[in-house]
């Protein structure tokens, strides 16, 4: 039997789908509209692994629709037309219920790909399920999202991975015959990284390998995966993996490692806008205000990239991750705003200091709407000082400027303007 273990096991209804309860409990919304037997066009947007064909199918199955599928990777603009031809065909034969189109990693799409789905999508002749890794709202034309619903499928956690395993266990024939013992699972879950087809690949891997009774031990799996290293997957399987280990390298300040990294992704196929997205990040993330030009580098490669395309791209890429990687570290941005998110879960919606407020109406004038504020250019070195915060933080500090000769500037420009409130 050459079929995975993942599709050996796939769950064929709601009541056997893991995880997802938001989306597929009792009371969740996608259930909801199976009842109703009113399908909207959605996008259904979250990492590799987690059931996204799996749920496109069952929809399917459950609200009785014929279910036709295309992968972004392989089909093009006559293969779109073709199938929603099919699809609107077969779609009077059903009372109300058009034909359910499901487009895999749909972020893929070119531009006139997308386009060539929005006629039947409009019309109904067909209901959309696109499943991406990416965020649609960069990745689906603004024409098509504003006809689609979005849906945020969230990675499965430990429980859920375990469970999976257990299914398994129960469900398949063939690791039935092995009589496997599953006494530690962190080593599988940790190499799966929430990837659920990946876990029951590895799994199946390491059962197959061994001779019955079966029993899994964290050793045992790091053994079979170390000499199983399996090749970069660009639709999911190493994905994150290897963008991980390119991303270390640049904040690791290795230029080395980050065009190794970088090689690795352009050789498996990978989606070049994908690398440099990445890239923007960490330019901001990692490097910052340390040196600012980083991200203006960053922001070229990605608008330069998605102009020229393929093979070229590849130098544009290999500029700026050593420039990333070479350029000094600082993550000081990236720390005060999760900090400041923080604070502002814990303290909910604190009030806006009076003197901040605008005023452009008498009545807020009477109600002391911007009283006491200090217009800082009338000032000298466009300075003075007072406070921003609301009262119950004021002096509260999320900037913490990291030790670069740049941010070392910002330093001491903030405690000559501020003294001992900004005494770093």
């Amino acid at each position: 039997m050459n079929e995975p273990l993942a599709e050996r096991i796939r769950p064929k209804n709601l009541e056997d789908y893991i995880s997802q309860q938001h989306l597929v409990g009792q009371t969740g919304i996608l259930t909801q509209h199976i009842k109703k037997g009113i399908i909207p066009s959605l996008i259904l947007w979250g990492p590799p692994g987690i059931g996204k064909t799996t749920l496109a199918n069952i929809i399917s199955k459950e609200s009785q629709r014929p279910f036709y599928t295309l992968s972004a990777i392989n089909s093009g603009v006559k293969d779109v037309r073709e199938v929603i031809e099919k699809a609107r065909q077969s779609g009077g034969l059903f009372t109300a219920k058009n034909p359910i189109l499901f487009i895999d990693e749909i972020h893929r799409f070119s531009k006139s790909q997308q386009d060539s789905l929005l006629a039947a999508v409009e019309k109904g002749w067909v209901t959309l399920i696109g499943a991406t890794t990416e965020n649609p709202s960069f990745e689906v034309i603004p024409a098509l999202l504003s006809r689609c619903q979005v849906y945020i499928l969230n990675s499965f956690d430990k429980t859920d991975l375990v469970n999976l395993l257990e299914r398994a266990m129960k469900q398949d024939d063939l690791i039935k015959s092995k009589e496997v013992i599953l006494k530690e699972t962190d080593a599988l879950i940790q190499v799966s990284s929430g990837d659920a087809r990946k876990l029951l690949n590895v799994f199946e891997l390491v059962v197959s390998s061994e001779e019955k009774p079966v029993t899994i031990t964290n050793e045992l799996v790091l053994s079979k995966v170390q000499k199983n290293t399996v090749r970069y997957d660009k639709t999911g399987e190493q994905h994150y993996d290897i963008v991980s280990a390119f991303i270390k390298s640049i904040r690791g300040s290795d230029p080395n490692a980050a065009v190794y990294w970088l090689a690795r992704m352009i050789e498996g196929g990978e989606d070049v806008k994908f690398i440099a997205r990445r890239l923007l990040i960490a330019a901001s993330e990692d490097i910052g205000n340390a040196n600012p030009t980083a991200l203006i580098m960053a922001n070229s490669t990605f608008q330069a990239v998605t102009t020229i395309g393929h093979p070229e791209s590849r130098i544009l890429l290999s500029q700026c991750a050593i420039y990333l990687a070479n350029s000094p570290k600082s993550n000081s941005s990236y720390v005060a705003i999760n900090e400041a998110l923080q604070l502002v879960q814990n303290t909910g919606d604190l009030s806006v200091p009076l003197h901040l407020r605008n005023a452009p109406t008498k009545l807020m004038k009477d109600l002391n709407y911007g009283k006491d504020y200090k217009y800082s250019h009338n000032y000298e070195n466009n300075f003075v000082s007072q406070e921003f915060l609301p009262k119950e933080i004021e002096n509260t500090k999320f900037y913490e400027p990291s030790n670069n000769s740049r941010e070392n500037d910002f330093r001491n420009t903030l405690k000559a303007r501020w003294q001992e409130k900004y005494n770093y």
